[in-house]
């Protein structure tokens, strides 16, 4: 995949700005295209945004490939999508910051070949809290999610009910405990939603590694389109 140290047009540096933004409201990701992204001018492609976890706060950009898909792409794995990578500042959490996560959003499909019923949602610790957040508060956008030990904060997954998901978590996990999981994933077999829980026997916090290194997890995001085209609201 093109990546940022790559010369042009490699994946490159955005930033979202909010209004007269002051520093602290500016949102930098990096952006991983297919090799194969200029072949078909006409072709639209799925679009995947990856959340970090706490750790890979700041204002060093390169920090976001530590784990998960920017650093599979950035060691040259190849995926059929494009990735969209956003670094939350150091004084934040992703949480707070859902709407900029939207712009962001906003922004990819408005400049990128993006097919508006393949975008998904995944990230791991602070960053799958914000999945389940995310997708809560706007489920129209995504066709699915994929939560690694994450929680929900005075949120109900209520809204995510036709929204497919599947998550992840260690069973060991002594930082968010496992039941921060099982209580969202209950919620949702409760409305009959389409849900998938995998659970990791005797992983801790990590459970982001095995999560982002198995060739299933893409296959069944990319086996989900949204229906209702209808644009996002």
């Amino acid at each position: 995949m093109r990546k940022l140290r790559k010369v042009v047009p490699a994946a490159r540096r955005h930033e979202v700005v909010e209004g007269e933004a002051a520093p602290a409201d500016v949102l930098s990701y990096l952006l991983h295209l297919p090799e194969e992204y200029d072949a078909d001018p006409a072709r639209t492609w799925p679009l995947v945004l990856f959340l970090h976890g706490a750790g890979e706060r700041g204002v060093d950009l390169e920090a976001v490939t530590s784990h998960g898909i920017p650093k599979l792409a950035e060691g040259g794995r190849e995926f059929p999508f494009v990735v969209a990578s956003p670094q939350c500042p150091a004084s934040s959490q992703w949480v707070p910051e859902v709407t900029m996560l939207a712009r962001l959003l906003d922004e990819v499909e408005a400049e990128y070949r993006i097919d508006p019923s393949r975008i998904y949602v995944t990230g791991l610790s602070m960053g799958g809290y914000a999945t389940w957040s995310l997708a809560v508060r706007y489920p129209e956008r995504f066709a699915a999610v994929a939560p690694v030990c994450g929680g929900l904060w005075l949120q109900s997954p209520d809204p995510i009910r036709d929204v497919p998901v599947w998550a992840f978590h260690g069973e060991e996990d002594d930082v968010v405990p496992i039941r921060h999981s099982e209580e969202i994933v209950t919620a949702l077999e409760a409305l009959g939603a389409d849900v998938r829980f995998t659970r990791y026997p005797g992983v801790g916090h990590d459970s982001w590694t095995a999560t982002y290194d198995d060739p299933a997890l893409y296959d069944w995001l990319l086996s989900h389109r949204r229906t209702d085209k209808a644009p996002a609201s």
